[in-house]
């Protein structure tokens, strides 16, 4: 092992992943340092995406980062890394057996960012969640083990719909933050719907309908938690010593959904946080309280009309 790659991955958890991070500390020490490595890949892969966005680079540009990309992960699987990360992938797929096809899809979820970002209906956009971070749950299970009596099958099948939940809540609350960078992820038919366009998003005039836009994004948020509370049971499909850092996780990304709701449903002028006090609330209610304990979305809720 080696402990500087080990640390080079968890310097870019704590960066860029906060609620994850202090998840992660749950966890024992291989498992954990199998976890960091996927995240480090996956972040990496994705702020190829995102910085050469930022930056006005080309589609081309961007398409020849990621095939670098994509031969660090071939590297990693023929035994012959060369940079920290892959190396701890390398040791991450071996320990754990985690299979190819899911780091794959995650390389071709990343790349649809440059398609456009343009979603017609629901069932477009959760193709997109899958690509990007069910198959995040995935790769994790492997890492989190299940419990001896446990189909991997099923405990993945419930880790995707909760990768799925996630991302659907980091859609919630980055509206604006992705507007700035010419990204709608919304449903362009359940926008119209409440008669909104993707361009009122990415110019930000949807708050100047205020309960038009609360009665949209709660609906959203209804469908979330709808997703958290499916994925729910599979978690205790998952080894005991893993239990916690994905209940954490689950905790932690719903309560962003509560901080939308506080803010008064403005995700396009501010980004919800739950701050570090709020973490600490998350990883205390992970440690001692129940499993996913996921409220239903409100009965009549507008997400009845969007079903």
């Amino acid at each position: 092992m080696s402990v500087a790659d080990a640390r080079f991955c968890e310097r870019i958890l704590r960066t860029h992943a906060r609620t994850f991070y202090l998840a992660s500390l749950f966890l024992p020490p291989e498992k954990r340092r199998g976890a960091l490595a996927l995240y480090a890949f996956c972040r990496l892969a994705d702020d190829i995406v995102d910085d050469a966005t930022m930056r006005g680079s080309t589609s081309a540009d961007v398409r020849h980062r990621l095939a670098g990309h994509l031969r660090g992960l071939n590297s990693a699987f023929d035994g012959q890394p060369d940079s920290p990360v892959f190396r701890e992938l390398a040791w991450t797929v071996q320990h754990f057996g985690v299979p190819r096809a899911p780091l794959d899809e995650l390389l071709d979820g990343v790349a649809l960012d440059l398609d456009g970002c343009r979603y017609g209906t629901w069932g477009e956009l959760e193709r997109y969640c899958a690509g990007v971070a069910s198959s995040v749950g995935e790769m994790c299970t492997y890492v989190w083990g299940v419990k001896g009596d446990t189909s991997m099958k099923a405990a993945v099948g419930y880790a995707r719909t909760l990768g799925t939940a996630m991302q659907l809540t980091n859609i919630l609350r980055d509206v604006g933050e992705d507007a700035e960078r010419h990204r709608c992820y919304l449903p362009e038919d359940e926008l119209a719907a409440f008669g909104f366009t993707p361009d009122d998003v990415l110019a930000g005039r949807v708050l100047r309908r205020r309960s038009d836009w609360a009665d949209f994004t709660r609906a959203q948020i209804d469908r979330a938690t709808s997703l958290y509370a499916a994925a729910a049971p599979g978690i205790g499909l998952l080894s005991s010593d893993a239990q916690r850092c994905a209940n954490a996780c689950a905790v932690g990304y719903a309560s962003i959904l509560g901080a939308i709701a506080r803010h008064d449903y403005d995700n396009v002028t501010r980004r919800a946080s739950v701050g570090w006090l709020g973490r600490a609330g998350v990883l205390a209610r992970a440690w001692l309280g129940p499993l996913a304990p996921f409220p239903t979305p409100r009965s009549g809720s507008a997400a009845a009309s969007l079903a």
